[in-house]
């Protein structure tokens, strides 16, 4: 199996945007590279990259952002997708990088989808997304526990943000191993990433749940992203292993971006953006320039 390497990033910052909110950031590889946007997993900070082994080769300027509420993003309790993809346009615009090419993973992929629909990026990979588990063609493919969640994030979402908000840093790692396949703890447990992911879930929640919980019962919800209105190059990577990102790991939701490419990794799951990262980027590039 690939190795995850994982270093902390060599710039960070806090960029203001138009209403004088910050969006916090972190960066990976050369300041003058091609940048690549990052829209991480649930509950994690910018500080957990992924590929810090490549970039440099790659001439890839990797930039992760914390989205509002978490790590050092100003909370923004009303957020909507498209006022994230408002953000990443905002902060895109002022810091020279024109139309970024993106990275989403996990719960990152449907806020990196919007500002992919709004024609904020230049080109987008999905890398162990989270699913639309509320589309109604998944309604008979979900454990009852997590159908609950869904229904309720569908039809009340403020009772279902309330649940999401009693979660923490530490109920999010002990959820994650314990629904992680032994290919993903290989990863996950290894003593360096466990420390990265760790203390970038610590940050993620440093203000408090709110922000992981705005973000959960938007991705748990009905999107209202315009998925067939994506004009830019959209390649999806999923580990053969990987159970609980996607119903199908990805297949209706290829299916519905137009020309979108789906890759199945063996010998991984969720833990595909940081064994692949090489493959990746490699890929994004041929469409980002």
């Amino acid at each position: 199996m690939k190795k995850a390497d994982i270093r902390p990033p060599v710039r960070v910052g806090a960029e203001p945007l138009p209403d004088g909110r910050l969006l916090g950031w972190a960066e990976w590889g050369p300041a003058d590279g091609t940048p690549v946007l990052l829209s991480p997993g649930a509950a994690t900070s910018r500080r957990l990259g992924f590929g810090a082994g490549v970039v440099d080769g790659l001439g890839v300027r990797l930039i992760s952002l914390d989205r509002p509420g978490l790590g050092a993003s100003t909370p923004s309790p009303r957020r909507t997708f498209a006022g994230f993809a408002d953000d990443v346009q905002a902060f895109a615009v002022r810091r020279g990088l024109d139309r970024p090419a993106m990275v989403g993973n996990s719960q990152g992929a449907p806020f990196a989808l919007a500002c992919a629909a709004r024609g904020v990026t230049r080109a987008l990979a999905v890398v162990a997304g989270a699913d639309e588990v509320a589309a109604p063609g998944f309604a008979g493919a979900l454990p009852e526990d997590l159908r609950r969640l869904v229904d309720l994030a569908v039809a009340d979402p403020d009772a279902a943000e309330r649940v999401f908000a009693g979660f923490t840093a530490q109920a999010m790692w002990d959820m994650v191993t314990a629904g992680s396949p032994d290919c993903d703890l290989a990863v996950y447990q290894e003593p360096s990433f466990a420390a990265a992911y760790r203390g970038a879930l610590d940050e993620g929640f440093a203000q408090g749940p709110e922000g992981y919980a705005r973000d959960t019962v938007l991705a748990m919800g009905r999107w209202d992203i315009d998925l067939a209105s994506i004009t830019v190059p959209v390649e999806l990577w999923y580990g053969q292993e990987d159970t609980g990102h996607s119903p199908d790991q990805g297949a209706s939701l290829a299916a519905r971006v137009p020309g979108a490419v789906r890759h199945l990794v063996p010998g991984i799951g969720g833990a595909v953006l940081w064994t692949h990262a090489e493959d990746v980027l490699g890929a994004l590039l041929k469409h980002a320039g």
